[in-house]
């Protein structure tokens, strides 16, 4: 878009869109950040420098970081791309039923875990790790949880995306 000033439809359909980019790359980071921590400390070295303060704080790092990512990655697409792409990406994901669903599995895990794991790992790690770090593994169990359900076939319903008349001026 360069020097161009985004109209404020675009500026709002833009910043929804990288919401939803820093939600699903909170997401995917949760899921794969605890697996490939614990599979780095064990070859690398060993069990005895493995804890579970380490593994939660590693947990809701990877996860910030990839809500970063994924807001940085989806704002650059975005602002690429044109106004009416931008605006009918933002309706395929308002309507995407199996998405959205993912999203409510995973805040249910991240909401639960996060209350949980302190409750569960009191001794065992700081008071910051274990919200944080429980949020971040709920929401990846959630994420698991909606992937488990599709696969078992409780498929999320279509929904049908309604014409909006575009009046012309």
């Amino acid at each position: 878009m360069g020097s161009e000033r985004l109209s404020a439809a675009h500026a709002a359909d833009m910043e929804i869109l990288v919401r939803r980019g820093m939600t699903k790359g909170y997401e995917l980071f949760s899921l794969l950040t605890p697996p490939a921590y614990v599979a780095f400390v064990l070859m690398r070295k060993g069990k005895t420098h493995f804890t579970v303060n380490r593994l939660l704080r590693a947990t809701w790092v990877g996860g910030a970081v990839g809500c970063a990512e994924g807001g940085v990655f989806e704002y650059i697409r975005s602002s690429r791309a044109s106004e009416a792409t931008v605006k009918n990406r933002r309706m395929q994901h308002a309507y995407d039923t199996a998405s959205l669903r993912a999203d409510d599995h995973s805040t249910i895990g991240a909401i639960l875990f996060a209350v949980l794991t302190p409750a569960i790992l009191w001794k065992r790690a700081s008071t910051v790790n274990l919200v944080l770090g429980g949020a971040g593994i709920g929401s990846a169990i959630g994420l698991l949880t909606h992937c488990g359900r599709t696969v078992a076939g409780d498929i999320a319903p279509d929904a049908q995306i309604p014409e909006i008349p575009i009046a012309s001026s």
